[in-house]
């Protein structure tokens, strides 16, 4: 995981996602999910290309199941974008690099 990217866990959420400045991608995942790996040097790189005008967040599912149910997340990989503590977008299964690039540009 780069270093830019958060590991958001339970105790961490509100104050990481939910009351953050900018807005946040968080990244629903678990360690067997295949798709969930092919994307990850994807989300490594927007966090590097968006350090400092958006977050980057990993939630992993195994560990943190409540964070899941609690955003209807049913199936992975799921990337929620949080901008003033909503759900202002999300995408559903592996996307382009392009594609999450421009979720974060419209709510930038």
């Amino acid at each position: 995981m780069a270093e830019n990217i958060l590991n958001v866990n339970d105790d961490s959420f509100d104050e990481d996602v939910l009351n953050s400045d900018t807005p946040v991608l968080i990244d629903y995942w678990a360690e067997w999910c295949g798709p969930c790996k092919m994307i990850g040097p994807m989300i490594d790189q927007l966090a590097d290309e968006n350090d400092g005008k958006a977050t980057i967040g990993k939630v992993n599912i195994d560990e943190h199941q409540q964070l899941a149910v609690q955003y209807n997340v049913q199936s992975i990989p799921t990337l929620l974008l949080f901008k003033g503590g909503q759900v202002v977008e999300q995408a559903v299964g592996a996307r382009s690099q392009a594609d999450l690039q421009g979720m974060l540009d419209s709510h930038a």
